[in-house]
């Protein structure tokens, strides 16, 4: 220990060309220096070469790159197996170089340099448990896009990032799912025809990597996540990929040959779900097929859109009825709109008036600032007629009047509590206020006097207060 504490101390005393056995020109890179490295022998590492890690590693800390410069080379010419470090700081060492120059030859050696750094990593530290051969091959591809612009397609880095997307699933770096699916929707622009199903597969990879680093809560990089997945979502809906009938073209196959597949089949369906293709007649086939290999929410709520399109009201219920049960009970926003869209079936197609309240205040319950639940409740009112069975016609037909009331009320609960909704709700109050009884047809019925409060009958049942019709 004592012998290396004093040469270190004498090192650091001299100069930095003296810590190298060759001048300071053979600092520089070789010309072909990885065809070089793949005849070397397993290298020694010297005492020197301990040494010299640290002069560099100390230095690249302190961004002291000119005097960390020669150090580096001398360790990573001579003994690339000696420590980590070599590459770990060696990329930063390499693009300050590149940054340096001015002339183009040198930025071509010195960027040829920075990929055999990386192969070099891979070759001696690729079995690292947490930086492995995949990881390392994801900087590669980042650095190769940021380097070689004279290259459009950049066809090896593509293959290096989603080799290490593959790789590193979850775990994949933000930088790198970013420049995977850039790079992928630059393919695309190129040539649309031959790259659109590679680009809607690896947009549909990276979100769902960024959707899960997004929502782990452990994640300090979660905001990022979900901010990259935002950008990555944006460029790829503006593409042009994601048009329903190019999905249609490039799936339809797919889905067929995958019938049995269900990992496939809900990749498949959750594509067309993102970017809202859920009317399409391949997503409903997927569904279709997937259900019946394994009910999911999924593929349940795909089969309730199928039933509806097909006129099938009463089987899509059942199948929202299933997307419910299956859906975890912390996930209120899903399950909340299964409740609305079974709501709006009762209402729209079945007509059954009381059974759609019955869901709306269900959804309510989940998500109480659904706007859109107070504005169907509303239409649901407008439309019944409550009175008329033992009752005079006359008597009857002011008191069905009276439904306009809740209705009112139900639009104007809608707008506040939700601002969305508020232009929509603002036309029906003043399209039904009409509608209210005149003061001449409740003149003779008391209890309907200005401001007195009124019980709404039948299924209704909802207290109001008594409006009589502006003239």
């Amino acid at each position: 220990m004592k012998k290396y504490i004093i040469a270190f101390t004498l090192l650091a005393t001299l100069p930095a060309f003296a810590l190298a056995k060759k001048p300071t020109k053979a600092a520089e890179p070789a010309a072909e220096p990885a065809k070089q490295e793949v005849e070397e022998a397993e290298p020694v590492v010297t005492e020197e070469c301990v040494i010299n890690v640290s002069l560099f590693n100390e230095s690249v800390k302190n961004k002291q790159y000119a005097d960390a410069w020669d150090p580096w080379w001398q360790v990573y010419t001579t003994c690339p197996n000696a420590n980590k470090a070599i590459y770990t700081r060696g990329d930063e060492l390499v693009e300050w170089k590149i940054s340096q120059t001015q002339d183009e030859a040198e930025y071509h050696k010195f960027r040829d340099l920075l990929m055999e750094l990386h192969d070099k990593r891979i070759k001696y530290f690729g079995d690292d448990p947490k930086y492995p051969k995949a990881y390392i091959l994801g900087l590669k591809g980042v650095d190769y896009c940021n380097f070689y612009k004279d290259d459009p397609v950049k066809e090896p880095a593509y293959g290096w990032l989603k080799e290490s997307v593959m790789g590193m699933g979850n775990k994949s770096q933000i930088i790198v799912l970013k420049t995977l699916a850039d790079l992928s929707n630059a393919r695309y622009k190129s040539d649309p025809d031959k790259f659109a199903a590679d680009y809607i597969t690896d947009y549909q990879q990276v979100s769902m990597i960024l959707a899960a680093q997004g929502a782990d809560e452990a994640n300090k990089n979660r905001t990022r996540a979900l901010e990259t997945k935002d950008y990555v979502d944006q460029v790829f809906a503006s593409s042009g990929a994601a048009s329903c009938d190019k999905l249609d073209e490039i799936f339809g196959p797919i889905v067929q040959d995958n019938i049995n597949n269900l990992d496939m089949l809900n990749k498949i369906m959750g594509m067309f779900r993102r970017v809202k293709c859920t009317e399409s007649e391949n997503y409903f086939a997927a569904a279709a097929a997937a259900h019946k290999l394994e009910p999911t929410e999924e593929s349940a709520a795909g089969c309730a859109k199928m039933c509806m399109k097909k006129g099938d009201y009463k089987d899509a219920v059942g199948y929202y009825e299933q997307a419910i049960e299956l859906s975890p009970e912390d996930d209120k926003e899903d399950r909340a709109e299964y409740l609305f869209n079974i709501a709006y079936i009762y209402f729209d197609k079945i007509k059954s008036y009381q059974l759609s309240r019955n869901y709306l205040r269900r959804s309510l319950e989940l998500m109480a600032n659904q706007g859109r639940c107070y504005i169907l409740m509303g239409m649901l009112y407008a439309g019944s007629q409550p009175y008329g069975e033992g009752m005079a016609p006359a008597k009857a037909a002011i008191l069905n009047k009276t439904v306009f009331w809740a209705a009112v009320d139900k639009f104007q609960k809608a707008k506040m509590v939700d601002p969305d909704v508020a232009e929509d709700a603002n036309k029906l109050i003043a399209s039904y206020s009409k509608y209210f009884p005149t003061r001449e047809e409740i003149f003779d019925l008391p209890e309907l006097q200005d401001g007195a409060s009124f019980t709404v009958g039948g299924w209704i049942n909802e207290t109001t207060t008594c409006r009589a019709a502006k003239q």
